[in-house]
């Protein structure tokens, strides 16, 4: 079993999500996050969130949940975050999203089947959600926020992600600022399994002089 692309689905959650996103400015991201995890009717749609960040792409990826009858799982790193979140999010008309307060490996412990992942390469733990995630057997889409730092620091999606998982296609958008899409392909097993044992490489950007760890 995989994903499967439903175009007409898609297409409703995109309008749903630009209706609803109208008076946020978030350069086209919600809307096209929105259509991709609706289209591929994705069940277990989680993101990472911390305090002070944009809201919209939570509000486009709960619509998503909605059209697909699936979760909307928003991870958040502390209390603080998860009170502003709670907030917005109510503010948008959205109360359907399940809020994890925790480090990622704890927050990531009880999720099983991730199907679409969304995280931004701004913030420090993007790396480490994208490493505990267990992704579904049908396959997965991961998605990386504000990518064009990491593109220009040479960020690769095999560096954090467990070796044997199997990258079927990626791609970098410049949507916003910047999109990094992969999709891991069908029985590609689950991204947090600790059956492999390999080393962490420290990777410092340049420009933010920002210290990120990787799978080697």
């Amino acid at each position: 079993m995989k994903l499967v692309w439903s175009p007409e689905t898609a297409s409703k959650a995109y309008i749903d999500t630009v209706k609803s996103c109208q008076n946020f400015k978030d350069s086209g991201v919600p809307e096209f996050l929105s259509a991709m995890a609706a289209g591929w009717n994705t069940k277990l749609i989680v993101e990472s969130w911390s305090y002070g960040s944009p809201i919209a792409t939570s509000v486009g990826l709960a619509i998503a949940a909605d059209h697909t009858c699936g979760r909307h799982v928003c991870i958040v790193p502390d209390e603080r975050s998860r009170s502003s979140y709670a907030e917005a999010m109510k503010g948008a008309g959205i109360s359907s999203t399940a809020v994890i307060v925790g480090e990622a490996e704890e927050a990531m412990e009880g999720l099983v089947g991730v199907d679409f992942l969304v995280v931004d390469s701004k913030k420090r733990d993007f790396a480490r959600v994208l490493r505990f995630a267990k992704l579904s057997h049908k396959g997965a889409v991961l998605a990386c926020k504000n990518a064009f730092r990491r593109a220009i620091s040479g960020f690769r999606w095999h560096w954090v992600l467990e070796r044997g998982t199997r990258v079927v296609r990626s791609v970098f958008l410049p949507v916003g600022q910047g999109l990094d899409i992969a999709h891991i392909g069908a029985d590609a097993g689950v991204v947090g399994s600790k059956k492999n044992c390999s080393r962490w490489i420290k990777h410092i950007d340049q420009q933010s002089g920002e210290e990120h760890f990787f799978r080697g």
